[in-house]
């Protein structure tokens, strides 16, 4: 760690400056690493003002920074509707590279920064702009239709991105019999049996959900009498074993309705750290899996990236403008709906 990134001292006046705070995240974060993030909190807070900066957090990022520093919170196309309407001039990613660029397509006259170029997405690395090209060769006239979870270049050569929460309508909206599904072999699969329309898959997995396992679930369901609520990136054997298949807001949209005394969210770990502050009545058990690739967002390196306005994230203007199409396609899809 540089000089410029030695971490904010802690002082009596945070307590008082962070009182509501604290008591949010009191049940989230255990004390002591509370004390370590307050600063780093308050330290943000400040150089966000000065710069006129706007945080955005994914749903699977920690509670100090979900609950702590960001303005915008939320799953895949809440983040990307807020970055189509950002007044904002500087917009800081807590997430992962392709919601960056997501951002920066969405909102290309806005500055992007990501705090760590290195968070990235096993299923946007599964797959590339020339595959696409390829399956297009092999399945004439088929329409693309690209989970929001690839790249800019992927997104580029698709006729319309999709989230798990609108995936269905997507496809359908496509008006084919036959729709290449791109990457997600599982949730295509969840996609393919709701919908007459044949669906040319690609192999691609969540490293998190794919490791999921059905005795996992039934050992939470058995030992513990939980609720089980899946993604639908998990395996098809787990989705089949869980009370409610759904995407990440649909989730606690269920949680919401349902109100079971325990559940077990199989997701990534922080879901059920930031739902847990929404539902306190509601006992969360495991399992779940950290993303790897998210957990390199730290309060450190949000601060470097404020301090240094490093980490910008820029696409081509040709690839950009392209993948816009695509990705305006699915904010059409999915105005009441979220991934």
């Amino acid at each position: 760690m540089s000089a410029d990134d030695a971490m904010p001292y802690w002082h009596p006046e945070l307590e008082t400056r962070h009182a509501d705070l604290i008591e949010r995240l009191a049940p989230l974060v255990p004390c002591l690493e509370l004390t370590l993030h307050l600063p780093w909190i308050d330290a943000i807070e400040r150089l966000k003002r000065e710069r006129g900066a706007v945080i955005m957090a994914h749903s699977y990022q920690s509670p100090e920074i979900f609950h702590g520093v960001a303005d915008v919170t939320g799953d895949s196309l809440a983040l990307a509707q807020a970055a189509a309407t950002c007044d904002a001039e500087l917009i800081v990613l807590c997430g992962v590279h392709f919601m960056a660029e997501t951002a920066k397509i969405l909102a290309p006259g806005r500055t992007v920064l990501i705090p760590d170029l290195e968070a990235g997405c096993s299923l946007a690395s599964s797959i590339t702009a020339d595959d696409v090209r390829a399956l297009r060769e092999r399945h004439p006239g088929a329409p693309v239709v690209t989970y929001v979870n690839t790249s800019a270049a992927v997104k580029a050569e698709s006729d319309a991105c999709c989230t798990s929460a609108n995936a269905v309508q997507v496809v359908r909206a496509m008006g084919a019999e036959k729709v290449i599904f791109l990457p997600d072999n599982f949730l295509g699969a969840h996609v393919a049996a709701q919908v007459d329309v044949e669906l040319v898959l690609w192999n691609g997995r969540c490293e998190v959900h794919e490791q999921f396992t059905v005795q996992q679930a039934r050992h939470a369901r058995e030992r513990f009498d939980a609720a089980l609520v899946a993604h639908p990136e998990c395996p098809p054997d787990v989705q089949a074993e869980a009370d409610f298949v759904g995407s990440t807001t649909a989730m606690g949209r269920w949680l919401e309705k349902a109100r079971p005394r325990r559940v077990a969210l199989i997701t990534e770990c922080s879901m059920a750290d930031n739902l847990r502050a929404r539902f306190p009545d509601v006992e969360f058990i495991k399992p779940c899996n950290l993303c790897p690739h998210m957990k390199r967002i730290t309060l450190p390196n949000i601060h470097a990236c404020l301090k240094e306005l490093r980490h910008e994230v820029t696409v081509p203007a040709d690839v950009s403008a392209r993948a816009r199409r695509a990705l305006e396609r699915m904010l059409d899809a999915g105005r009441l709906e979220h991934v």
